[in-house]
């Protein structure tokens, strides 16, 4: 029996031993593709969290647009209402300097007019001079007074 035992036994040893390494192969080749998968659902969780990202960062360059824009044009429009006020501001000042200069021309035309007026003999005051050497030539003043002004170049 003890004959029988050795010759069985190296071939169960061997079957045994086959066995096992095919356990181990199978074993390795399974720990293979647990880790082949690990790395392809570690690459795909990055492509999600790098496509959400993206999104996000998307989404905040929209709103960083869309603010900008809504900040330049309100700058714009207080530029444009500063600038209505400016020139409201200018004309009424043309305006006014215009209104003065006027009136100050008014002036001096009227004592220009006053001033001719004391030089201008009245008809009634050469009335009583009938003597032939007192007798003036007088010519009749118009209205308005007469003005030569002559201008030299220098």
């Amino acid at each position: 029996m003890g004959s029988k035992c050795c010759k069985g036994g190296p071939d169960e040893d061997a079957v045994e031993r086959q066995r096992k390494r095919k356990l181990l192969v199978a074993q390795l080749h399974h720990r293979k593709r647990v880790k082949a998968a690990g790395k392809i659902q570690a690459w795909w969780r990055g492509v999600l969290v790098r496509r959400t990202l993206l999104v996000a960062a998307l989404r905040a360059w929209m709103i960083q647009c869309w603010w900008r824009t809504l900040v330049q044009r309100r700058i714009h429009q207080r530029q444009q209402a500063l600038l209505r006020v400016y020139v409201i501001q200018e004309q009424a000042v043309v305006k006014l300097q215009s209104c003065i200069r006027m009136w100050q021309c008014r002036q001096c035309y009227r004592q220009m007019c006053n001033s001719l007026r004391l030089f201008q003999v009245p008809e009634s005051s050469l009335a009583f001079q009938t003597d032939s050497f007192l007798q003036v030539q007088y010519a009749i003043p118009s209205k308005q007074p007469e003005f030569h002004i002559e201008i030299l170049s220098i």
